[in-house]
Parts: C-alpha cells; structure tokens; sequence
C-alpha cells in the first residue's frame, strides 16, 4: 500500500479520515442544494457573492491580522481572487437563477475532472494518462445527457448551464494557478476571501441590484454562515485533515460522491424533477470522476472542489 494512502502508524484512525472526507462529501452537496436554495428566491446572485465573501471576510480577517500578517498580498492574489473567488461566486450564484441543482451537480463538481486536466496540460504541461483520459470520456457521456436534456424542450437551462460551465472552468484555472505558484490552502483562502471581498463589497454596496430585504433576517444567515463560513473555511479544514490522513486516491474517490448526491437529494428537497437522462448523467460524471481519481496524478487528485 503506498504510504500517502494509509494512516501512518500511531496517528489518526483510518475511521477519522473517513469521517472528515464525509463531512466534506455532505457540505459540498449541501453547497449544490444551499446555492439553488438561494437561487430560486429573491436574492440575486449579487446578494449571495455578498454573502459569501463578506461572511468569510469577517471571520478570516482577525485571524490574519493575529497569525498570518506573513502573508503577501500581491498581483498573484489578485489573479486567484478573480478566478477561485469573487469571479467563480459571481458566474455560479448566478448560474443557480436558471439551472436546477442537478445541473450544476454535473456541471461543477462533475466537470471538474475534465476542466482541471484541460488545465493542467495547458498551464502545468501534465498529460493525463490513459486511465484519466478513460474517465474523462465517460464524465464526457455525462454532458452529453445534460446537453440533450437542456435542449429537449427548447432553451431549456443553457444562460444557467453556460454561467456554471464558465464557473467551473474559472475554478479549474485558479486550481492550476495555485499549483503553479505554489500556494498553500491556508494562503488562498485568506487571501483570496480578504482579497475578494476588498475587492467586491465597495462595488456591490455601491452600484450593483440588491434584493436583501426581500428575504428574511434568518434565511439571510443561513445562506451567510453555510457560503461564507462552512464552504470557504470549514470544508478546507475538513478536506486537508481528510487527505493528510486518507491519501489523495481515497479522497478522491470519495469526492466523487457529490454530483450524485446533490443531484438525487435535489428531488426531495427541491422538489425538482429528475428526468431519466439527468439520472444517467449523474451515474456517467460520478462514476467517471470515481474512475479518473484512481490514477496516480498528484496534481489532479488533490484539485478542490469548486464551492
């Protein structure tokens, strides 16, 4: 068994890994449901990049300000905030207007695979191999099913499902970025939250549609506490404990488990139909993703989810 993928002797419990994976499996789902949520009230996806940001900003700002005054805030932190931050929350919270949360199941943590490997072999110079490529072309099996089911009524999702194709490969940019730069998770998630919020809330506040009094006081909070608190800074610590533990190709293949997830949970909580080839869509891009995090790439393996 290769090392990565073990508990080290005398450390943490196989058991733990597991559970830190899973709590990071449900509120990256959570995220698919929460952000559809949102969608379909009166908030905009202005009001919920709002949210986000300024709720994580909040928190991560003293914390900066007592343990990390090391970190630099340069050119590179503009790039990442305007990918993996305040760019990528702009595109999807407005993608989650028009698209169901089946849809953006396949079309975020389902496409990430096959958006980061583009990446990567365009910023990074790393070929997928064999076994890659074979999940990419069944996730690929997947998008076509979303595609058809888009179109099969007319327009369909396609503003929605295109503002969330852009986010994911937004999300994937900024992935290969922070492998190139060499970035550490704790780096870009202050920096990109501080970043992007400083670069955000002035020109929200200022100029951009708000709906926030549309909504209640406690619906407010709730979108704030699970965008700005569980997604940006508690399912990172969760993930990173997870894959310290676990290893990359367990974590991996366990992350694979969201798309479907919080697309079959859509239903019931949502009330949102499932159509046979949304259904099938889902089991091609898990499965896909299942399948490509097997293969020994690092860089692809260890890719976050985009939340």
């Amino acid at each position: 068994m290769h090392p990565q993928n073990a508990a080290s002797p005398g450390g943490p419990s196989l058991r733990s890994g597991y559970l830190w994976a899973g709590l990071t499996v449900m509120i990256w789902s959570g995220f698919i449901l929460m952000s559809r949520f949102g969608g379909k009230s009166p908030l905009t996806g202005w009001d919920i990049t709002a949210l986000r940001f300024g709720t994580a900003a909040l928190v991560l700002l003293p914390v900066w300000l007592r343990h990390h005054r090391d970190l630099h805030f340069n050119g590179q932190t503009l790039v990442l905030a305007l990918t993996g931050g305040a760019g990528f929350g702009m595109l999807v919270y407005s993608g989650f207007k028009f698209s169901s949360a089946a849809h953006a199941a396949i079309l975020l943590p389902g496409m990430l695979p096959f958006a980061v490997s583009i990446m990567a072999w365009l910023i990074l110079g790393e070929r997928p191999g064999s076994q890659r490529w074979a999940g990419l072309a069944v996730i690929g099996g997947g998008l076509v099913c979303l595609g058809m089911d888009s179109f099969k009524d007319g327009l369909g999702h396609w503003q929605g499902d295109l503002l969330l194709l852009s986010g994911s490969f937004s999300w994937a940019l900024y992935t290969a970025l922070v492998r190139r730069w060499r970035v550490s998770p704790w780096d870009a998630t202050l920096g990109v939250a501080l970043t992007s919020a400083a670069l955000y809330m002035p020109i929200y506040l200022l100029w951009l549609p708000k709906e926030i009094s549309q909504v209640s006081w406690g619906f407010l909070a709730f979108q704030a506490a699970y965008h700005g608190i569980l997604v940006v800074i508690v399912a990172m610590l969760f993930y990173m404990r997870a894959m310290v533990i676990l290893g990359p190709t367990r974590v991996g293949t366990l992350m694979a488990l969201v798309p479907a997830i919080a697309g079959l949970a859509s239903a019931p909580i949502l009330g949102e139909a499932l159509s046979p080839l949304i259904l099938l869509g889902l089991g091609l891009v898990s499965g896909g993703a299942c399948f490509g995090s097997l293969t020994r790439i690092p860089f692809i393996r260890r890719s976050p989810c985009p939340t």
